[in-house]
Protein backbone atom coordinates (compact mmCIF):
# COMPACT_ATOMS: atom_id res chain seq x y z
CA UNK A 1 0.00 0.00 0.00
CA UNK A 2 1.40 3.41 -0.98
CA UNK A 3 1.86 5.88 1.87
CA UNK A 4 -0.15 9.08 2.23
CA UNK A 5 1.90 12.32 2.14
CA UNK A 6 1.27 14.55 5.15
CA UNK A 7 2.33 17.99 6.29
CA UNK A 8 3.05 19.39 9.74
CA UNK A 9 2.20 22.95 10.77
CA UNK A 10 4.25 24.29 13.67
CA UNK A 11 6.89 21.71 12.86
CA UNK A 12 9.69 23.27 14.91
CA UNK A 13 7.77 23.36 18.24
CA UNK A 14 7.50 20.64 20.87
CA UNK A 15 4.26 19.16 19.52
CA UNK A 16 5.56 19.46 15.95
CA UNK A 17 8.67 17.51 16.92
CA UNK A 18 6.53 14.84 18.56
CA UNK A 19 4.55 14.55 15.31
CA UNK A 20 7.80 14.00 13.42
CA UNK A 21 8.97 11.35 15.90
CA UNK A 22 5.67 9.45 15.82
CA UNK A 23 5.37 9.56 12.03
CA UNK A 24 8.99 8.56 11.34
CA UNK A 25 8.15 4.91 10.59
CA UNK A 26 4.41 5.11 10.21
CA UNK A 27 2.97 2.40 7.93
CA UNK A 28 0.35 4.71 6.35
CA UNK A 29 1.68 8.29 6.52
CA UNK A 30 4.83 9.89 5.11
CA UNK A 31 6.10 13.36 6.08
CA UNK A 32 6.33 15.39 2.88
CA UNK A 33 5.99 19.01 4.02
CA UNK A 34 6.89 21.14 7.03
CA UNK A 35 5.47 24.57 7.80
CA UNK A 36 6.54 27.04 10.47
CA UNK A 37 7.00 30.73 11.24
CA UNK A 38 8.87 33.25 9.10
CA UNK A 39 12.07 32.88 11.13
CA UNK A 40 12.30 29.22 10.02
CA UNK A 41 11.11 29.70 6.44
CA UNK A 42 13.53 28.63 3.73
CA UNK A 43 15.86 26.69 6.05
CA UNK A 44 16.49 22.93 6.13
CA UNK A 45 14.64 21.51 9.11
CA UNK A 46 17.88 20.54 10.84
CA UNK A 47 18.87 24.22 10.87
CA UNK A 48 15.43 25.58 11.71
CA UNK A 49 14.70 23.42 14.75
CA UNK A 50 16.63 22.54 17.90
CA UNK A 51 15.73 18.83 18.12
CA UNK A 52 14.77 18.05 21.73
CA UNK A 53 13.54 14.44 21.64
CA UNK A 54 15.54 11.26 22.37
CA UNK A 55 14.30 9.72 19.10
CA UNK A 56 16.90 10.46 16.38
CA UNK A 57 15.80 12.88 13.68
CA UNK A 58 15.68 11.06 10.35
CA UNK A 59 17.84 12.36 7.52
CA UNK A 60 14.83 12.54 5.18
CA UNK A 61 13.09 15.01 7.48
CA UNK A 62 16.27 16.83 8.50
CA UNK A 63 16.89 17.97 4.95
CA UNK A 64 13.31 19.03 4.17
CA UNK A 65 13.04 22.77 3.56
CA UNK A 66 10.65 24.58 5.90
CA UNK A 67 7.85 26.46 4.13
CA UNK A 68 5.78 29.36 5.42
CA UNK A 69 2.59 28.37 7.24
CA UNK A 70 0.36 29.14 4.25
CA UNK A 71 -1.67 26.79 2.04
CA UNK A 72 -0.49 25.97 -1.44
CA UNK A 73 2.41 23.54 -1.42
CA UNK A 74 1.24 21.39 1.48
CA UNK A 75 -0.36 17.94 0.92
CA UNK A 76 -4.06 17.45 1.55
CA UNK A 77 -3.62 16.01 5.06
CA UNK A 78 -1.92 18.36 7.52
CA UNK A 79 -1.26 17.90 11.24
CA UNK A 80 -1.20 21.13 13.24
CA UNK A 81 0.88 21.77 16.33
CA UNK A 82 0.48 25.54 16.04
CA UNK A 83 0.22 27.80 19.06
CA UNK A 84 -3.36 28.91 19.65
CA UNK A 85 -2.36 32.56 19.20
CA UNK A 86 -1.99 31.95 15.44
CA UNK A 87 -3.75 28.63 14.84
CA UNK A 88 -7.26 29.95 14.28
CA UNK A 89 -6.47 32.07 11.24
CA UNK A 90 -3.93 29.68 9.72
CA UNK A 91 -5.95 26.48 10.17
CA UNK A 92 -9.04 28.21 8.82
CA UNK A 93 -7.12 29.30 5.72
CA UNK A 94 -5.88 25.75 5.12
CA UNK A 95 -9.39 24.31 5.53
CA UNK A 96 -10.77 26.93 3.16
CA UNK A 97 -8.14 25.92 0.60
CA UNK A 98 -9.24 22.28 0.75
CA UNK A 99 -6.84 20.76 3.29
CA UNK A 100 -7.87 18.31 6.02
CA UNK A 101 -6.44 19.69 9.26
CA UNK A 102 -5.99 17.41 12.25
CA UNK A 103 -5.32 19.96 14.95
CA UNK A 104 -3.88 19.95 18.42
CA UNK A 105 -4.82 23.61 18.96
CA UNK A 106 -7.79 24.80 20.99
CA UNK A 107 -9.24 27.33 18.56
CA UNK A 108 -11.95 25.20 16.90
CA UNK A 109 -12.52 22.56 19.60
CA UNK A 110 -15.89 23.85 20.78
CA UNK A 111 -17.24 24.77 17.32
CA UNK A 112 -20.55 22.97 16.77
CA UNK A 113 -19.49 21.29 13.51
CA UNK A 114 -15.92 20.39 14.56
CA UNK A 115 -15.34 16.96 16.13
CA UNK A 116 -13.44 17.04 19.42
CA UNK A 117 -12.18 13.53 19.08
CA UNK A 118 -10.89 10.73 21.27
CA UNK A 119 -11.55 7.78 18.93
CA UNK A 120 -12.11 5.22 21.69
CA UNK A 121 -14.89 7.39 23.12
CA UNK A 122 -16.66 9.30 20.36
CA UNK A 123 -15.67 8.05 16.91
CA UNK A 124 -19.25 8.69 15.80
CA UNK A 125 -18.68 12.45 16.22
CA UNK A 126 -16.87 12.40 12.86
CA UNK A 127 -20.36 12.72 11.39
CA UNK A 128 -20.16 16.42 12.29
CA UNK A 129 -17.74 16.96 9.40
CA UNK A 130 -20.52 17.13 6.85
CA UNK A 131 -21.82 20.33 8.47
CA UNK A 132 -18.60 22.30 8.02
CA UNK A 133 -19.36 23.33 4.44
CA UNK A 134 -22.55 25.13 5.44
CA UNK A 135 -21.13 26.50 8.70
CA UNK A 136 -17.78 27.78 7.37
CA UNK A 137 -17.72 27.35 3.61
CA UNK A 138 -14.58 25.23 3.84
CA UNK A 139 -13.56 22.99 0.96
CA UNK A 140 -11.55 20.99 3.47
CA UNK A 141 -12.22 19.95 7.06
CA UNK A 142 -10.90 20.44 10.60
CA UNK A 143 -10.81 17.76 13.31
CA UNK A 144 -9.42 18.54 16.75
CA UNK A 145 -8.08 16.56 19.68
CA UNK A 146 -8.71 17.81 23.25
CA UNK A 147 -6.67 19.64 25.83
CA UNK A 148 -3.98 17.30 27.13
CA UNK A 149 -5.37 17.13 30.68
CA UNK A 150 -8.94 16.78 29.43
CA UNK A 151 -7.85 13.68 27.47
CA UNK A 152 -6.74 11.92 30.67
CA UNK A 153 -9.93 12.87 32.50
CA UNK A 154 -12.27 11.95 29.64
CA UNK A 155 -10.60 8.56 29.13
CA UNK A 156 -11.00 7.75 32.83
CA UNK A 157 -14.62 8.94 32.93
CA UNK A 158 -15.92 7.43 29.69
CA UNK A 159 -16.33 3.85 31.03
CA UNK A 160 -18.17 5.24 34.09
CA UNK A 161 -21.04 6.75 32.09
CA UNK A 162 -22.88 3.43 32.39
CA UNK A 163 -23.13 4.00 36.16
CA UNK A 164 -24.85 7.39 35.81
CA UNK A 165 -21.94 9.84 35.96
CA UNK A 166 -23.18 12.97 37.78
CA UNK A 167 -20.29 14.96 39.26
CA UNK A 168 -16.51 15.09 39.00
CA UNK A 169 -13.82 16.97 40.86
CA UNK A 170 -10.28 16.88 39.50
CA UNK A 171 -6.99 18.40 40.59
CA UNK A 172 -4.27 18.03 37.98
CA UNK A 173 -0.51 17.80 38.40
CA UNK A 174 0.72 18.70 34.93
CA UNK A 175 4.16 18.15 33.43
CA UNK A 176 6.36 21.04 32.32
CA UNK A 177 6.48 19.68 28.74
CA UNK A 178 2.88 20.83 28.49
CA UNK A 179 4.18 24.41 28.55
CA UNK A 180 6.34 23.86 25.45
CA UNK A 181 10.02 24.77 25.31
CA UNK A 182 11.64 26.32 27.31
CA UNK A 183 8.44 26.10 29.34
CA UNK A 184 8.63 27.19 32.98
CA UNK A 185 11.82 28.77 34.31
CA UNK A 186 13.80 26.34 36.46
CA UNK A 187 13.85 28.70 39.46
CA UNK A 188 10.06 28.81 39.35
CA UNK A 189 9.35 25.08 39.04
CA UNK A 190 12.13 23.25 40.93
CA UNK A 191 10.99 22.31 44.41
CA UNK A 192 7.67 24.01 43.74
CA UNK A 193 4.05 23.54 42.69
CA UNK A 194 2.47 26.32 40.66
CA UNK A 195 -1.31 26.40 41.34
CA UNK A 196 -2.22 28.11 38.09
CA UNK A 197 -1.94 27.29 34.39
CA UNK A 198 -2.91 30.08 32.00
CA UNK A 199 -4.94 29.94 28.82
CA UNK A 200 -8.17 28.97 30.53
CA UNK A 201 -6.86 25.50 31.38
CA UNK A 202 -9.46 24.77 34.04
CA UNK A 203 -12.32 25.96 31.85
CA UNK A 204 -11.09 23.81 28.95
CA UNK A 205 -11.12 20.70 31.12
CA UNK A 206 -14.61 21.50 32.41
CA UNK A 207 -16.16 22.20 29.00
CA UNK A 208 -14.25 19.98 26.56
CA UNK A 209 -14.82 16.84 28.63
CA UNK A 210 -18.60 17.35 28.45
CA UNK A 211 -18.43 17.60 24.63
CA UNK A 212 -16.25 14.50 24.33
CA UNK A 213 -18.60 12.45 26.52
CA UNK A 214 -21.69 13.88 24.82
CA UNK A 215 -24.09 12.19 22.41
CA UNK A 216 -24.48 12.90 18.70
CA UNK A 217 -28.17 13.63 18.12
CA UNK A 218 -29.71 15.01 14.91
CA UNK A 219 -26.36 16.28 13.67
CA UNK A 220 -25.28 18.07 16.84
CA UNK A 221 -23.60 17.20 20.13
CA UNK A 222 -25.65 17.12 23.30
CA UNK A 223 -23.15 17.83 26.05
CA UNK A 224 -22.93 15.22 28.78
CA UNK A 225 -24.75 16.53 31.88
CA UNK A 226 -21.88 15.75 34.28
CA UNK A 227 -20.87 18.68 36.48
CA UNK A 228 -17.06 19.09 36.52
CA UNK A 229 -14.90 21.19 38.84
CA UNK A 230 -11.22 21.39 37.85
CA UNK A 231 -8.13 22.83 39.51
CA UNK A 232 -4.85 22.74 37.58
CA UNK A 233 -1.27 22.84 38.81
CA UNK A 234 2.16 22.68 37.18
CA UNK A 235 4.69 20.34 38.80
CA UNK A 236 8.35 19.47 38.22
CA UNK A 237 7.68 16.40 36.05
CA UNK A 238 9.04 16.09 32.51
CA UNK A 239 6.17 14.17 30.87
CA UNK A 240 2.82 12.98 32.14
CA UNK A 241 -0.28 14.72 33.44
CA UNK A 242 -1.70 13.20 36.63
CA UNK A 243 -5.25 13.80 37.87
CA UNK A 244 -6.58 13.27 41.38
CA UNK A 245 -10.24 12.58 40.63
CA UNK A 246 -13.45 12.09 42.62
CA UNK A 247 -16.75 11.09 40.99
CA UNK A 248 -20.40 10.98 41.99
CA UNK A 249 -22.52 8.26 40.37
CA UNK A 250 -26.27 7.72 40.28
CA UNK A 251 -25.76 3.97 40.73
CA UNK A 252 -23.10 3.01 43.26
CA UNK A 253 -21.57 -0.14 41.78
CA UNK A 254 -19.09 -2.39 43.58
CA UNK A 255 -15.47 -1.28 43.20
CA UNK A 256 -14.81 -4.44 41.19
CA UNK A 257 -17.41 -3.36 38.61
CA UNK A 258 -15.65 -0.03 38.07
CA UNK A 259 -12.28 -1.72 37.63
CA UNK A 260 -13.85 -4.14 35.15
CA UNK A 261 -15.37 -1.19 33.25
CA UNK A 262 -11.91 0.34 32.87
CA UNK A 263 -9.99 -2.80 31.98
CA UNK A 264 -12.57 -4.03 29.46
CA UNK A 265 -12.94 -0.63 27.78
CA UNK A 266 -12.26 -0.76 24.06
CA UNK A 267 -13.26 1.41 21.11
CA UNK A 268 -13.19 1.67 17.35
CA UNK A 269 -9.37 2.02 17.19
CA UNK A 270 -8.96 -1.39 18.83
CA UNK A 271 -11.65 -2.95 16.61
CA UNK A 272 -9.94 -1.60 13.50
CA UNK A 273 -6.43 -2.36 14.85
CA UNK A 274 -5.22 1.14 14.01
CA UNK A 275 -1.41 1.43 14.07
CA UNK A 276 -1.24 3.90 16.97
CA UNK A 277 -4.01 2.31 19.04
CA UNK A 278 -2.94 0.63 22.29
CA UNK A 279 -4.40 -2.84 22.74
CA UNK A 280 -5.60 -1.76 26.19
CA UNK A 281 -6.40 1.98 26.26
CA UNK A 282 -6.93 2.02 30.05
CA UNK A 283 -4.87 -0.03 32.49
CA UNK A 284 -5.72 -0.38 36.17
CA UNK A 285 -2.62 -0.64 38.38
CA UNK A 286 -3.11 -2.47 41.67
CA UNK A 287 -0.07 -1.21 43.63
CA UNK A 288 -0.99 1.44 46.17
CA UNK A 289 1.68 3.87 44.93
CA UNK A 290 0.78 3.78 41.21
CA UNK A 291 0.42 5.25 38.66
CA UNK A 292 3.58 7.35 38.63
CA UNK A 293 4.86 9.42 35.68
CA UNK A 294 8.40 8.04 36.04
CA UNK A 295 7.17 4.44 35.84
CA UNK A 296 3.93 4.44 33.86
CA UNK A 297 3.76 7.36 31.42
CA UNK A 298 5.05 5.34 28.45
CA UNK A 299 2.58 2.46 28.73
CA UNK A 300 1.14 1.55 25.37
CA UNK A 301 3.86 3.65 23.68
CA UNK A 302 2.47 6.67 25.51
CA UNK A 303 -1.11 6.03 24.34
CA UNK A 304 -2.44 4.19 27.41
CA UNK A 305 -4.05 6.00 30.34
CA UNK A 306 -3.11 4.42 33.68
CA UNK A 307 -5.56 4.43 36.58
CA UNK A 308 -5.07 3.39 40.19
CA UNK A 309 -5.94 3.88 43.86
CA UNK A 310 -9.69 3.44 43.40
CA UNK A 311 -11.43 3.78 46.77
CA UNK A 312 -14.54 5.19 48.42
CA UNK A 313 -14.83 8.97 48.67
CA UNK A 314 -16.56 10.48 51.72
CA UNK A 315 -17.58 13.59 49.72
CA UNK A 316 -18.67 12.09 46.40
CA UNK A 317 -18.77 8.32 45.80
CA UNK A 318 -15.35 7.15 44.55
CA UNK A 319 -11.88 8.63 44.09
CA UNK A 320 -8.86 7.53 42.07
CA UNK A 321 -5.70 8.66 40.27
CA UNK A 322 -5.29 8.80 36.47
CA UNK A 323 -2.16 9.45 34.40
CA UNK A 324 -1.53 9.99 30.70
CA UNK A 325 1.31 11.14 28.45
CA UNK A 326 0.54 14.75 27.63
CA UNK A 327 2.53 15.13 24.39
CA UNK A 328 1.67 11.69 22.98
CA UNK A 329 -1.88 10.61 23.96
CA UNK A 330 -2.67 14.21 24.94
CA UNK A 331 -1.29 15.83 21.79
CA UNK A 332 0.55 14.46 18.74
CA UNK A 333 -0.24 10.77 19.28
CA UNK A 334 -3.92 11.51 19.74
CA UNK A 335 -3.98 13.52 16.51
CA UNK A 336 -2.24 10.74 14.58
CA UNK A 337 -4.81 8.26 15.90
CA UNK A 338 -7.57 10.62 14.74
CA UNK A 339 -6.11 10.65 11.23
CA UNK A 340 -5.76 6.87 11.21
CA UNK A 341 -9.44 6.54 12.09
CA UNK A 342 -10.41 9.02 9.37
CA UNK A 343 -8.37 7.06 6.84
CA UNK A 344 -10.01 3.75 7.76
CA UNK A 345 -13.44 5.40 7.64
CA UNK A 346 -12.77 6.73 4.13
CA UNK A 347 -12.74 10.39 5.14
CA UNK A 348 -9.31 11.36 3.78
Amino acid sequence: MSTIPVGILGATGMVGQQFIALLANHPWFRIAWLGASQRSEGKPYRDAAAWRLPTPLSEDVARLMVDPATPGRAPKLVFSGLDSSVAGEIEGAFAEAGHIIVSNSRNYRMEETVPLLIPEINADHLALLSGQVDAHGWKGRIVTNPNCAAVVLAMALAPLRQFGLKTTMVTTMQAISGAGYPGVASWDILGNVIPYIGGGEEEKIETETKKILGCLTAGRIELHPVTISAQTTRVAVANGHTGSISVGLEHRPPIEAIIEAWTSFRGRPQLLELPSAPSQPIEYLTHANRPQPALDVDRGRGMTVSVGRLRLCPVLDFKFIALGHNTIRGAAGGAVLNAELMHREGLL
